[in-house]
């Protein structure tokens, strides 16, 4: 089984993610929104499912596709310890841009 971060090195996995933020979204309607042949995005989907990513949810013959916070929640918990380096710059450029306004 892949780690999290093994998952989500893909770029392609990552715009799929990204595609499914709005809500459930059928293979079809993902693979047409990337661009990429629906296969490609099918055993994506199924790597994302065994991972824990996404969930499936069988309507007749549709498929709909839904994201499952928790491994996303656990790749964010392991980020927070390094949150202050992105953080500090963005003080920064508040800081700067406040000084740019005042001059």
């Amino acid at each position: 089984m892949p780690t999290p971060f093994e998952v989500l090195a893909l770029p392609l996995r990552r715009e799929i993610l990204d595609g499914l933020r709005a809500g459930p979204r059928l293979v079809g309607d993902l693979a047409e929104e990337l661009g990429v042949a629906q296969p490609i995005v099918s055993k994506q989907l199924r790597i994302l499912r065994d991972s824990g990513f996404v969930s499936v949810r069988a309507e007749a013959q549709k498929r709909w596709y839904a994201l499952r916070p928790e491994p996303l929640a656990a790749v964010a918990d392991w980020l927070e310890p390094y949150r202050w380096l992105w953080d500090r710059g963005l003080d920064r450029l508040g800081e700067h841009l406040d000084r740019m306004e005042d001059s």
